[in-house]
């Protein structure tokens, strides 16, 4: 299949706004052609001085004409660039919804692959990128090609010779600039990638700044970020340092179009095969051939770069998403059924092998097992983070691909170890369980949660700022809004993944209490280390090597399972470490 060009990628990109783009490019090119004017002018101004024309209305009409050209051109000018600017940041910003609208509907896998300095890159620096093409690339490019060849057109029509004369320095000069293009669309990407890994490494240094400080690893820390900076600075100074030469003979070539008119111009009159009035207006005119070119010349490496933007930008656009039904169905009940279930986060890297198991409606389910066996792979692939591709998983007796995405993702209620607050206040957090809650709700679900009084404490109370992920709260608190926010969502299936795993014991309790509210009458899901917490549980799996290696009870398993006992005495040896 052949690959499709950028540029016609980028111009698809912007198709609701073509009409402003295309009006910019007409009023542009207007402009270059009204700039055309003041050249004209001052050759018949020449021309009449060098006859003798004594007729001051004739030089003022040319002078008016040059005027009138050189005031069309900025205004034409100006209103192309308005046009196209309000057309690109209309474009931009459609792009940018996009691409926000398209990563919910991306399998979490996928996501979790692009560093959080790439995603910023490419949402926000890539894509303002696009504003030089977008805005002045079509516009300005397109009417500095047409300004010289209608110029061309016109010393063709004047006399031929001397038109091909006025060529004759600018290709030799634009050799030199092709030279240091040919290998711009590369250089560019490269640029690209030696850019993404210094934004990674900032916002990884700036992300863990509290553990560098904590572990003392500051000096070799600070290395990786400055070997980083220092790389990208080198390859910017090495790139720039090997287009400096080149570029400046070719700026100094193409311009000079009078070393090959003047001579040969001369000679022509001279022998009677040129008159003065065409040397003339040659020599001026061709002065405005080169002018426009170089600058149609500036956007080469705007069209180099394009390729690697819209690969960047595609690689979100264009990643597959998650498959689902866009009719909601009618769920009469919230049993989950894992069939043969064989998942990897990557295609030549399989986490489970074959699961299944049965979840009634109503029951509280544990899965436990050793770091990294694969239980929360199962409960997010229950939750419809990812799809499966070998097995089935249904609920309510319909395959989770036969459920839309946002009507699944209402029937869970998901808190897991580390949940995410946003840089909003308490109470904006909360209501990002359900964003028509009222004041009244949100305060009424914070109390259920166990954290009313610790919010009212606060500075502001439920008005105070977390910080970005919640880091002016502590672990326990962030914990317990997140728990507030589930409560409040009030879904009917309630996963809970290690939930209080490194809360503190006076938290815990607090949590549990909080947690019991929550799961009240709902079916629920708990991965848990803690052996204690769900002994109660109506069925507990057992997860071992990415497979189910037993499921009862917890008395059940006591008797029958080796893994279990081996677990369990080693936890009820680790409480008895932290009693005594």
């Amino acid at each position: 299949m052949q690959k499709q060009s950028p540029l016609l990628r980028l111009w698809e990109l912007g198709e609701k706004e073509h009409g402003g783009l295309i009006r910019a490019i007409f009023s542009a090119s207007a402009g270059v052609l009204c700039g055309i004017l003041p050249y004209v002018a001052a050759a018949q101004i020449i021309i009449g001085l060098l006859t003798d024309n004594r007729d001051i209305s004739y030089y003022l009409r040319w002078c008016l004409i040059a005027l009138i050209g050189f005031a069309l051109r900025a205004a034409l000018y100006a209103l192309a660039l308005s046009m196209s600017h309000k057309a690109t940041f209309s474009i931009l910003k459609g792009i940018r919804e996009q691409m926000l609208n398209k990563l919910p509907k991306l399998p979490l896998g996928t996501v979790m692959d692009i560093s959080s300095g790439q995603m910023k890159q490419i949402i926000v620096d890539q894509v303002e990128s696009m504003e030089r093409p977008l805005a002045h690339l079509l516009p300005e490019m397109t009417a500095n090609l047409l300004a010289p060849m209608c110029i061309l057109v016109y010393l063709f029509i004047l006399d031929w010779r001397m038109a091909l004369l006025s060529l004759v320095s600018i290709p030799v000069g634009m050799a030199f600039m092709m030279a240091v293009m040919k290998n711009y669309g590369k250089q560019y990407e490269g640029s690209v990638k030696v850019n993404q890994a210094m934004n990674s490494t900032i916002v990884e240094y700036i992300g863990g700044i509290e553990v560098i400080k904590a572990f003392n690893q500051g000096k070799n820390s600070y290395a990786k970020f400055s070997e980083r900076v220092r790389a990208n600075a080198s390859y910017f100074y090495h790139w720039m340092k090997s287009c400096q030469m080149p570029v400046s003979i070719s700026r100094a070539l193409a311009p000079t179009t009078l070393i090959t008119i003047l001579p040969a111009g001369w000679l022509m009159y001279r022998a009677g095969t040129l008159s003065a009035e065409t040397f003339i207006t040659t020599m001026i005119l061709s002065l405005g051939i080169a002018g426009p070119l170089l600058a149609a010349m500036d956007f080469v490496d705007s069209l180099a770069k394009v390729g690697t933007i819209v690969g960047e930008v595609d690689s979100i656009l264009n990643s597959e998403e998650q498959h689902h039904a866009s009719q909601e169905v009618q769920l009469t009940g919230r049993d989950i059924c894992v069939d043969e279930v064989s998942f990897g986060y990557h295609k030549d890297q399989e986490i489970l092998h074959q699961v299944s198991l049965h979840i009634p409606s109503g029951t509280m389910t544990a899965f436990v097992g050793p770091s990294g066996s694969g239980k929360s792979t199962i409960a997010k692939l229950i939750a419809g983070f990812w799809d499966v591709n070998q097995g089935k998983i249904s609920l309510g007796g319909f395959d989770l691909k036969e459920i839309p995405l946002s009507q699944l993702y209402d029937q869970v209620a998901f808190v897991s170890q580390d949940n995410f607050l946003f840089d909003e206040t308490v109470r904006e957090n909360i209501r990002m369980g359900r964003l028509s809650a009222t004041d009244a709700e949100v305060e009424a679900v914070a109390k259920a949660a166990g954290c009313d009084e610790f919010i009212r404490a606060l500075e502001h109370g439920y008005d105070t700022f977390v910080g970005g992920g919640g880091a002016h709260l502590s672990g326990g608190e962030r914990q317990r809004i997140a728990i507030a926010r589930a409560m409040l969502k009030d879904a009917p299936i309630v996963i809970l993944d290690e939930a209080t795993a490194y809360i503190d014991p006076e938290n815990e309790a607090v949590i549990q209490r909080a947690t019991a509210k929550l799961v009240k009458g709902k079916t629920v899901i708990v991965i848990a280390h803690r052996l204690s917490t769900i002994t109660d549980a109506d069925r507990i799996f057992i997860i071992e090597n990415g497979r189910v290696a037993g499921e009862g009870t917890h008395q059940q398993l006591l008797e029958t399972n080796s893994l279990y006992q081996e677990m369990w005495k080693a936890h009820i040896g680790a409480k008895d470490g932290e009693i005594a």
